[in-house]
């Protein structure tokens, strides 16, 4: 579903705000509010100039690429609107230098023809200087077909973002007009883009998107305007097949619609990963990570990865893929590779663009160092049994059955009570500690191995702050059963041990939080099952009293944990219990089953 609520004063306004908020980032920038035109104000008259623009929208693109050492000046339509001939007409003139002007336009109609319709005009009223404006337009969109395509051409998306950088560059280090505009003619010739997506895009001020993709449906080559695109999957596909699909349509060579590159498979290549706006930076190194895989694995080098939001359709959760092939050494009418790394390697001074090395990735193997795992147990641990071995792991079993049944139900209580992750997070051990008494290591017969297993899951297979207190829990538990080992009748564990270990493992929590009962925390069933625990050493009072502590938390302000940042009332009005509680008193209450 498209997010259809933003941040804004006025629609209406939206772009010249953010025009004035970007010229507050960078000192460089000049704003021609009437005509939505930011501009470098110094630009020095010895060097070419680089203009680009089109709608609103994109951003960065192409306002926060304005800078020293990439673009000149940015004309800027409302949202997804072309500006007018007339505004870019006066960047034209706010740029005017001694060696000339070339405009960057991603292909679109009405840019093309407003920015064309500038260039002539601008040629008319200057005739001396009709040969110092040149014009390139990118096309690199590859889901729009040869046959498809036939009259308006390829769209423009995040690669021309890499005409800009290069060209920029060029510029910046005082080359001719003609080279500039050469060297940005090859690069738009040698680009390919690919875009995914898994909703529409909302424009302000308008009513929300009457159509939009469901929730298991993603679409391939959607256009930068909320254009269809070349097709739609259901259900979304894992990375590991959605991005072969993707580089199939990049790089064919055998398909006449879109061979637009000749890939010849062992090329030298630039990889640009855009964030088309609302994909997690988490998600976005997920996609390069199966990007560089698939590359590396059908012979493609990959001499630069530039991975961040370059070019965007608003708040569009999707990601667009970007090739650049760098030319063969001695190919004809081409710049050398090296020089193109090199001047994409040049720090400009803008603030859209996004920092990446200049050196080619190393090799996966190269970076990825195996550390050795610690292991499961302490060999000089003791070895202490629990009076009932396959009672004790059968209990366990229970437990961490009993937590992924109610992974839902926790789940629900944390998206209202915190951040929506403590279901999965005490699956997630759950899981693991099944997988552990498959593997032999949790067992009745070595309850301090198995104990220290448990902690062990709960740091690494949990994580987070519930990881933790598990295991500094567990750990403390382990100590506690250990220092007594030398007075455990017959080698096993008595209930009053079991009370005297808790009580010292719960001390050793206090250590390290400072939640007490009553704190709406997995404290309160906690500190509830040992105190009830070591008054009779009967596990069914004790879990009674646990799960009486946890249903209190739903009427408890919260003075700790998740809970502390939200609001109380409502959690008290919808008789929300604390997560983190709950799940003690699904563990404890199915141990006793």
């Amino acid at each position: 579903m498209s997010q259809a609520k933003h941040f804004l004063n006025n629609p209406s306004s939206l772009v010249l705000d953010s025009l004035t908020g970007l010229c507050a980032l960078n000192p460089q920038l000049a704003l021609d509010p009437h005509n939505k035109i930011v501009y470098i104000k110094s630009h020095h008259p010895s060097k070419v100039a680089l203009i680009c623009g089109g709608g609103s929208g994109h951003e960065p693109a192409h306002a926060a690429f304005v800078g020293k050492g990439i673009l000149t000046s940015a004309v800027c339509g409302s949202v997804f609107a072309s500006p007018n001939a007339s505004q870019v007409t006066q960047a034209i003139k706010l740029v005017d230098n001694d060696k000339g002007t070339v405009i960057i336009v991603k292909n679109y109609t009405g840019d093309v023809l407003n920015f064309g319709l500038a260039k002539e005009q601008y040629a008319a009223l200057h005739p001396e200087k009709a040969d110092s404006v040149k014009f390139v337009v990118v096309g690199d969109d590859v889901a729009v077909g040869r046959q498809q395509g036939s009259i308006v051409g390829r769209r423009g998306l995040a690669g021309t973002v890499l005409v800009y950088k290069i060209a920029g560059a060029l510029a910046e280090r005082g080359a001719s007009l003609s080279d500039v505009h050469n060297v940005a003619e090859w690069v738009a010739g040698n680009l390919v883009t690919i875009g995914a997506s898994l909703g529409h895009t909302h424009v302000p001020g308008t009513a929300p998107p009457s159509s939009d993709l469901s929730p298991d449906e993603i679409e391939i080559g959607m256009g930068i305007h909320n254009e269809s695109g070349h097709r739609r999957l259901s259900p979304v596909p894992p990375l590991s097949d959605l991005i072969p699909q993707l580089l199939d349509l990049l790089t064919s060579t055998t398909d006449p619609d879109r061979s637009f590159v000749p890939f010849s498979g062992s090329d030298d290549l630039v990889l640009l990963v855009n964030n088309l706006g609302s994909t997690s930076e988490l998600e976005l190194a997920g996609i390069v990570a199966e990007i560089r895989k698939t590359l590396d694995r059908r012979g493609f080098n990959i001499q630069r990865v530039l991975a961040g939001t370059f070019m965007t359709s608003l708040n569009m959760l999707g990601f667009s893929i970007t090739l650049l092939r760098l030319p063969k050494q001695g190919e004809a009418q081409a710049p050398a590779a090296s020089l193109l790394l090199s001047l994409l390697d040049d720090t400009p001074q803008a603030p859209g663009w996004k920092w990446s090395s200049v050196s080619q990735p190393l090799t996966i193997s190269e970076q990825i160092v195996e550390t050795q795992r610690a292991s499961d147990a302490a060999d000089s641990a003791a070895r202490l049994s629990a009076s009932d071995p396959a009672a004790f792991v059968s209990r366990i079993k229970k437990a961490a059955q009993g937590l992924i049944n109610a992974e839902p139900e926790i789940t629900r209580m944390d998206s209202i009570a915190g951040d929506g992750d403590c279901g999965l997070t005490l699956k997630a051990g759950a899981e693991a500690v099944l997988q552990k008494i498959s593997e032999g290591v949790i067992d009745g017969n070595d309850v301090i191995r198995s104990v220290i297993a448990i902690a062990q899951i709960a740091e690494e297979a949990m994580g987070g702050t519930s990881g933790a207190l598990y295991s500094i829990f567990f750990s403390g538990l382990a100590q506690g059963i250990q220092s007594q080992a030398n007075d455990a009748p017959r080698g096993s564990i008595t209930p009053q041990m079991w009370g005297q270990t808790l009580s010292s493992a719960l001390e050793k929590l206090y250590s390290y939080t400072r939640a007490r009962p009553p704190s709406r925390t997995l404290v309160d069933p906690l500190s509830a099952f040992i105190e009830a625990f070591t008054k009779n050493y009967k596990f069914d009072d004790a879990t009674k009293a646990a799960g009486k502590a946890a249903e209190e938390t739903k009427n408890i302000d919260a003075k700790a944990g998740r809970s502390a940042y939200v609001e109380g009332s409502r959690l008290k009005d919808e008789q929300v219990a604390d997560p983190g509680a709950w799940g003690v008193k699904i563990i404890l209450e199915n141990l006793g089953m």
